[in-house]
């Protein structure tokens, strides 16, 4: 009988079992290997060039992904930092890629995102020299320098008063380019054509507003005012403005509608914001005219007003004004008063700049990345009683339910519910959670989910403001915000906010995963590691962040805050209050970028 003809391993026992060990001792190798890189800080020395690679580079979307995952997983101890030129970085606001886009009209100065795989996900770091921001009212007329060293506008517009260097400090003594004297006389002067004091005039924006001197100052009348100015050459005048506690954010009047509801300012301000008013066929006049209430001022000061060399423009900007049946108040000097027609408009009219109304169709509210419209809206289009002087007076007007909520079902009971449930939170939120709500810490509150404004009015007594943020895919209920007397904008929170970074010192947020999702087919249209990582961009170090949600989302919350370096603590929520929510607390670490030299 012959041999058989075995495979060679067979025949030699030695040899096969040779190579067994050596593959088991790989494989023991490699779980050794994998057990140590993810549970043992060697792991995170060894992954930690490779991991920067990853977070800082946005050129690969699916290693972004898997890095979001990770994060939302648990299994990312820690997001990395941006390198230190990213320490003012507005995503939405970047010259680098703006500055490739078309002039025309400034679109090149409005918002434009970057798609969020395009975006490097890291945390940005703040300034050397940093220092917790100096407390209000004293950051009114003083800032720390090392927060934002920009010296530039105190170098060209130190003589006009609008700040200037001293010390560690940027002072304000409160000028502006057409009141070098200061704004409290500037205000005086306004007192005499406008009713400034006693409660009439509640809601103000300020176009153009340099470092918000006017804003700030008008808050001592009672008068709440919010600036905007766009990221310009005069470099982080709205950063200076929030930095000194005056309700600021960045926008450009553009090409597009400003993210506010219709006839929701009592007062609308230009000083010398350089807005051509009449181009276009009056376009950005008759912008101005959709967001004035009825019976509300309007008050340009600088040019064209009685200025040389601008006879044509001056005379354009009377007959805008003229054609829409605006009543000249005053001309004072440089500075030009009218006051909006109570009724319906005056069109249609022969006018030379062919105004016509807008079609009944057109909701003038609209106003979330929506052109600019050539027609005036119609105070028809809008249900309810909201012109100046039949809204109640301040502060009358914050607790009784506007009649914009009338037309909402059930809106006055919703909203009259709504202002005692958030009476009730805010109480708990002080007493039992020990959030320094109502002490100098907290000034710039943000309310990323605002609804009727109910925490914003439940916080009025505070040294504090509030940015209400109404997201644009929900209900519209802005309007209601601002016939209370607070202040606020759209915002879709799948895109980064108009702010600079450290801006806020509180940011409350109630039923975060609401934000993310498409409210009709309830889809993820972002995720909740981007969204936080923005909050933290937008926070102060050592701010505070407050999230309200069912616990499943709480605990995922929890999980990325780890990852961003908050340090959180879930508490239940008040005792009264009906629902599964939890509500997480968290503070974000004062980390800086290690320096240069290590």
């Amino acid at each position: 009988m012959g041999h058989l003809n075995l495979p060679s391993s067979k025949r030699n026992p030695a040899r096969q079992w040779r190579l067994l060990d050596l593959v088991s001792a790989a494989f023991f190798a490699a779980v050794m290997l994998f057990f140590l890189l993810v549970f043992t800080p060697l792991g995170d020395s060894l992954a930690a060039s490779g991991r920067q690679a990853l977070l800082r580079s946005a050129a690969d979307p699916r290693r972004r992904h898997r890095l979001v995952a990770l994060v939302e997983a648990g299994h990312q101890q820690t997001v990395e930092a941006c390198p230190a030129d990213a320490a003012d970085h507005m995503p939405c606001e970047d010259p680098r890629r703006n500055s490739q886009l078309s002039r025309e009209m400034n679109f090149y100065r409005e918002r434009h995102c970057p798609a969020p795989e395009e975006t490097p996900l890291c945390l940005i770091p703040p300034p050397p020299g940093y220092r917790v921001p100096v407390p209000w009212p004293e950051s009114l007329n003083k800032i720390w320098h090392s927060n934002m060293p920009h010296n530039k506008i105190a170098d060209r517009k130190g003589h006009q008063g609008w700040m200037k260097v001293e010390g560690p400090y940027f002072i304000f003594p409160g000028g502006g380019t057409m009141f070098p004297d200061g704004a409290i006389q500037y205000i005086e002067k306004l007192k005499q054509y406008i009713p400034i004091a006693g409660g009439v005039l509640r809601t103000a924006l300020d176009m153009g507003c340099g470092v918000a001197s006017f804003g700030g100052y008008l808050l001592t009348e009672d008068i709440l005012t919010l600036s905007f100015a766009p990221r310009d050459s005069h470099k982080s005048q709205i950063q200076f403005a929030l930095e000194r506690g005056i309700p600021a954010f960045v926008a450009m009047l553009g090409t597009r509608r400003l993210a506010f509801p219709a006839f929701s300012f009592d007062l609308v301000h230009c000083s010398r914001c350089l807005i051509p008013f009449t181009a276009y066929n009056a376009t950005y006049f008759v912008e101005v005219d959709r967001l004035l209430r009825p019976g509300g001022y309007l008050v340009i000061s600088g040019p064209p007003v009685q200025w040389p060399k601008q006879d044509k423009e001056w005379a354009d900007l009377q007959a805008v004004a003229r054609a829409l049946c605006y009543e000249l108040i005053a001309v004072d000097g440089n500075t030009v008063i009218w006051k909006k027609p109570n009724g319906d408009s005056c069109l249609p009219n022969q006018n030379e700049f062919g105004l016509e109304l807008c079609d009944e169709s057109d909701d003038p509210s609209y106003a979330w990345y929506f052109k600019l419209q050539k027609c005036v809206s119609r105070t028809s289009s809008v249900k309810g009683e909201y012109a100046v002087g039949v809204v109640p007076k301040w502060p009358e007007r914050l607790n009784k339910a506007p009649s914009r909520a009338e037309f909402m079902k059930n809106g006055i009971d919703v909203f009259d519910a709504d202002t005692r449930r958030w009476a009730r939170r805010v109480a708990y939120y002080k007493t039992s959670l020990n959030l320094k709500l109502g002490t100098p810490a907290i000034r710039n509150v943000m309310d990323m989910n605002a609804f009727f404004g109910g925490f914003a009015a439940a916080i009025l007594s505070d040294p504090a403001w509030v940015m209400n943020v109404v997201p644009a895919r929900k209900p519209s209920t802005l309007g209601v915000i601002y016939d209370r007397g607070l202040i606020g904008v759209y915002h879709d929170w799948c895109e980064p906010f108009s702010t600079y970074p450290r801006t806020y010192d509180l940011i409350h947020v109630s039923a975060i995963e609401s934000l993310i999702k498409d409210p009709g087919s309830r889809k993820s249209r972002c995720n909740l590691v981007d969204l936080m990582v923005e909050i933290d961009r937008m926070l102060r170090p050592e701010g505070t962040v407050v999230v309200r949600d069912l616990p499943e989302v709480i605990d995922k919350v929890a999980r990325i805050a780890h990852a961003v370096r908050w340090t959180a603590t879930v508490h239940d929520k008040e005792p009264e209050s009906h629902g599964r929510e939890k509500i997480l607390v968290a503070t974000k670490s004062f980390w800086k970028l290690p320096s240069a030299s290590h």
